[in-house]
């Protein structure tokens, strides 16, 4: 049975209870420094009646959980044993001047070789709340992951009732064979690899699957108590519901930015996407199963099998069969997930504001494009790929980030065009014609503390999908959605610029478009992708340049010793 935290002793026990601290146990008033270390290693590891070696840090899956408060610096040596090389993102931290340590393979950094160290050294500044770190090269993540928990500063309550205790609950994917052949095999053959063999909650599918009994994550919790599940989905590839047979959840915070509190039987959670939920015991006391499965209301195919977990409740036996959640939508659901997603707002308190720009100084607009190209080497001839404005981003061979420092000329364009070069009906009758794909490494320019909208507009091309995207290096305001064609001359006026939600990773419906706003205050190379695996290997990424601000304190930092050659 795994066992929750309690908040009176959180800081140590936390700490002590996870993985090797190498450090301070306590978390003091001021700022404290929080060193990790992160050796990569390669595990055998058994699920569903199939037994493969993974990749894994200090040996556990998912990895071992960050712990600090607001205001703390973390250290974290990442150790690479495997023979995959490897980098690591620590998802939803801005990384302020401080883009060395933001761990995307050839955008930030090169990967730490075989062999080799690397030391990410980063502070934690205006954030608390649940983010996540996971490798950021290839597949790997599939396996290389774990949460960030970060604790407000000493004296600052949560703006929502105490919970009793606190669970991380991490959503992933599971493929029975090696995930780094399979999608290699995949780009052979120019077709998507084969998709996953099962869901996990927190590494383990739960007893719905052959040979899975003693893979079941379950939690206990006492009748009358209220517990807060900090949710991460790690899938690579799927968009997830989540819920508990006989309870709601009460939503009170995503991507570490608090919302306004509301209640609902399930979530939807992008791949990428943090989801704090309280839950109050207050059912007949017995054991109820937590249930995830796909969100997917296109015609793709994916693996829909139901992972479970287990809430039980003080005092009752385990051979008492748990219920499923009835209140999980259907896999095809697209009217609760609009609904879901439209509930989201910031707190927008004097406290936590939701300082929305209000004026624009950049607008972008950028289609989402699925296509085919020729590949005389791939069993259909041709090979699936993925663009931004009718661009496919090619990964460099040396890191965006110090191109861009050194002044390395031959890296990167900066020509990344503002607007799709060929404008059409983005969503009306399916298009299989190939409208002239490019490909190259072509990024934008953005001046500091500049305002800047995005548009993300899904498109027909081969099939509309829902895309998750995120940017690296910010947090950005979500001040509009709708599903069709973009309209410019008539969507801004329904902008929600009040209270819209903050996060850093939002999905685009399938179908559908997603206006968001930023400040550009955080110089440096930024990373903008969909975090579907598949998608961001197809080539679905490009990159901000936000050009270095007049001050002292507005310029990126000199990069570490330690950072990895390519």
């Amino acid at each position: 049975m795994a066992a929750g935290k309690s908040f009176c002793c959180q800081a140590s026990l936390l700490i002590l209870l996870s993985f090797v601290f190498l450090g301070l146990v306590s978390f003091p008033v001021e700022a404290a420094i929080k060193k990790y270390q992160f050796d990569i290693q390669v595990k055998n590891v058994s699920r569903l009646c199939h037994a493969k070696p993974i990749v894994t840090v200090n040996g556990r899956y998912p990895g071992p959980t960050i712990y600090a408060r607001e205001g703390d610096r973390v250290l974290v040596n990442v150790t690479n044993h495997a023979q995959y090389n490897l980098s690591i993102h620590w998802h939803g931290l801005k990384q302020y001047r401080n883009g060395w340590a933001d761990g995307p393979a050839y955008i930030t950094q090169c990967p730490i070789q075989t062999g080799g160290s690397y030391t990410y050294d980063f502070n934690i500044t205006g954030q608390r709340g649940t983010l996540w770190w996971h490798a950021h090269i290839l597949w790997l993540r599939a396996t290389v992951y774990g949460a960030i928990v970060i604790m407000p500063k000493v004296g600052t309550p949560f703006p929502f009732p105490q919970p009793a205790r606190e669970f991380e609950v991490i959503l992933g994917e599971w493929w029975n064979n090696d995930v780094e052949e399979i999608e290699k095999q995949g780009n052979q053959m120019g077709l998507p690899p084969n998709m996953s063999d099962a869901h996990t909650i927190n590494g383990k599918p739960g007893p719905l699957f052959p040979c899975s009994e003693k893979h079941t994550y379950a939690i206990e919790v006492e009748k009358g108590k209220t517990y807060l599940l900090r949710i991460i989905n790690a899938a690579l590839n799927d968009e997830l519901f989540f819920a508990i047979a006989g309870h709601n959840f009460t939503v009170v915070e995503v991507d570490a930015v608090y919302t306004k509190p509301f209640s609902t039987k399930s979530i939807l959670i992008g791949p990428g996407q943090t989801t704090n939920v309280l839950v109050h015991a207050n059912n007949v006391p017995s054991r109820y199963f937590m249930a995830t499965r796909t969100f997917m209301d296109a015609p793709i195919p994916v693996d829909n099998k139901t992972a479970t977990a287990i809430l039980q409740y003080k005092g009752i036996p385990n051979t008492v069969i748990p219920s499923l959640p009835h209140q999980l939508p259907a896999s095809n659901d697209s009217a609760f997930a609009l609904s879901y997603n439209k509930k989201l707002k910031s707190l927008n308190t004097v406290q936590y504001p939701a300082n929305v720009p209000l004026k624009v100084d950049r607008n972008l607009f950028f289609t989402i494009g699925l296509d085919k190209n020729p590949c005389p080497t791939c069993v259909n001839g041709t090979r699936l790929l993925a663009s931004l404005n009718n661009i496919s981003f090619v990964m460099p061979q040396t890191a965006l980030l110090q191109a861009h420092y050194f002044d390395i000329k031959g890296v990167f364009k900066t020509d990344f065009p503002d607007q799709p070069l060929r404008p059409f009906n983005y969503t009306g009758a399916p298009l299989t014609a190939n409208l002239g794909t490019s490909t190259g490494t072509r990024i934008s320019k953005v001046a500091f503390n500049s305002t800047v909208e995005i548009v993300v507009q899904d498109t027909n091309l081969l099939t509309v999908e829902s895309h998750p995207f995120h940017l690296h290096g910010y947090n950005f305001f979500v001040v509009g959605t709708g599903v069709g064609n973009f309209d410019p001359s008539k969507d801004p006026a329904n902008y929600n610029l009040v209270d819209p939600i903050e996060r850093n990773t939002i999905g685009v419906p399938t179908g559908g478009w997603v206006a968001i706003r930023f400040r550009a205050d955080n110089p440096g190379v930024w990373f903008f992708h969909c975090h579907l695996e598949l998608h961001t290997g197809w080539g679905l990424k490009t990159a901000f340049v936000v050009e270095d601000g007049p001050g002292e304190d507005q310029t990126v930092l000199p990069p570490p010793k330690d950072l990895p050659a390519c």
